[in-house]
């Protein structure tokens, strides 16, 4: 964390002359879906396999107080937050050198929706604490990196325990976002 600071304070940037700035525009954030449709596809993947994340991971510590019924919930948490935290440092080493070796991507995004689906379906249809831990870990093996979907899954995830059919509801819908991202990824033709 303070290794970067050198470099910030101590490195001098190169002077870009007025007449060589790009002028600023809102327009020069928009991609068109139309004429980059790999970017588009690429960033419904990454935002429903996130908001199946968010979705996941969310209510954890009331999951475990209420359908497992852990004497201890606080601290069943922060094991599955070691588990996840260890699961997802191994799994990113481990795929990103495969992924790198074969110089293909998209069967790893799939893959790794496919599995956070399963974890999910796990937590939905056998809520015990051994098999949170089996899921906690599995489902490590992607980041939690948008923050869209981290906003979005609060929104959803209330009223879908509370209202519309409790945590099996929750996790079942978490599988089927995450499944639908993972899918999605072959939709991108740039990448292999």
């Amino acid at each position: 964390m303070l290794l970067p600071v050198p470099f910030v304070l101590f490195t001098a940037d190169d002077r870009i002359q007025r007449a060589d700035r790009p002028r600023f525009s809102l327009a020069g954030f928009w991609v068109s879906p139309r004429w980059h449709p790999d970017f588009a596809w690429a960033w419904i993947t990454r935002f429903l396999i996130q908001l199946g994340n968010a979705l996941g991971t969310l209510y954890l510590l009331y999951f475990l107080q209420d359908r497992v019924h852990l004497a201890d919930p606080d601290t069943g948490l922060l094991v599955l937050i070691l588990v996840y935290t260890v699961a997802l440092m191994a799994t990113t080493v481990f795929a990103g050198r495969r992924s790198d070796r074969t110089g293909r991507r998209r069967v790893f995004v799939i893959w790794s929706g496919i599995v956070m689906a399963g974890a999910a379906l796990l937590l939905a249809f056998w809520p015990s604490w051994p098999v949170a831990v089996v899921a906690a870990a599995v489902l490590g093996v992607i980041n939690i990196a948008n923050s869209a979907p981290q906003v979005l899954g609060p929104a959803l995830a209330a009223p879908i325990v509370v209202h519309l059919g409790g945590y099996p509801v929750l996790y079942v819908l978490t599988a089927v976002v995450t499944l639908l991202g993972s899918v999605f990824v072959l939709r991108i033709r740039s990448v292999p």
